[in-house]
């Protein structure tokens, strides 16, 4: 693969971000230009020239940006969250940099999370090596529903381009852990799943068949399962329902909605096991 360029849209030297979760600025839009396409991604940073441990944050099938943000403010909340722990986050966005909208009810989906995104992350992590205010072995990965499926199949051991230094830890919300529970998963690096116990999205038993199947052949794997918590446990003020209609940036079928406590106890997870 070519070395990378980055064509930074806006001065990262100029740009300073306070530590306040209230007052987080809009994000510096980043170009990442690689083989036949172009990566686009968001990035925060914390005050200071760095350098800072650094997330790569894996959005949902909804995408990245709404239809006047570039980043929801679901991944906008986490974003500040982890600034204020001084932690520079990226989020790429891989259905934007390829002229794609929301995958949630796509049949035949052209994105797949064991392809192109495993190779978003890998571009994303090559680029962030290359920045003097990122700490080039403090690269964590933090993913949500089919973001977090990708990143599940970044951390195993056959990942098929090598990534060096390799990702300090992992963390993923609610995946579907389905296809990667029937093929003997396991982990190269640290990595926690964070998933409610009535997630009726996506399979909370097979995420923890998989977690169990990964131990004594894997890196540090933890799964915490939240009684009572159902998909997108961790967004704020997101009233509880029954997914319906064609909104095709929410999921096909089960249940979403906040559960403050879990998020307040995930939010504590997140932080200490990207400090690790």
């Amino acid at each position: 693969m070519r070395s990378l360029v980055a064509v930074v849209v806006s001065l990262l030297c100029a740009t300073a971000f306070p530590a306040s979760a209230g007052s987080l600025p809009a994000p510096i839009a980043i170009e990442i230009p690689s083989g036949g396409y172009v990566l686009h991604a968001q990035l925060y940073r914390p005050n200071g020239q760095g350098p800072f441990p650094t997330v790569i944050a894996l959005h949902g099938c909804g995408g990245l940006a709404g239809r006047s943000d570039p980043v929801l403010p679901r991944y906008r909340d986490w974003a500040a969250d982890l600034v204020k722990d001084g932690k520079a986050v990226l989020l790429p966005d891989s259905y934007a940099s390829r002229g794609l909208g929301p995958q949630c009810r796509v049949k035949d989906r052209r994105i797949s999370g064991r392809r192109e995104r495993v190779a978003d992350i890998v571009i994303a992590q090559k680029w962030l090596t290359q920045q003097s205010w990122a700490m080039p072995d403090r690269i964590s990965l933090v993913g949500w529903a089919s973001g977090a499926s990708a990143l599940l199949w970044a951390v195993r051991p056959q990942l098929p381009e090598h990534v060096s230094p390799d990702f300090r830890s992992a963390v993923a919300f609610y995946p579907d852990c389905r296809a990667s529970s029937g093929l003997g998963w396991s982990a190269r690096v640290p990595t926690l799943i964070l998933i409610g116990g009535l997630d009726d999205v996506y399979s909370p038993p097979a995420c923890r068949q998989m977690i169990d199947g990964a131990r004594g052949r894997s890196a540090l794997t933890r799964i915490v399962v939240y009684p009572g918590a159902y998909h997108d446990f961790d967004r704020i003020n997101l009233p509880f329902h029954q997914v319906a209609g064609a909104d095709a940036a929410a999921p096909e079928r089960g249940h979403v909605g906040s559960d403050p406590e879990a998020r307040a106890d995930a939010r504590k997870l997140v932080s200490d096991w990207l400090a690790r």
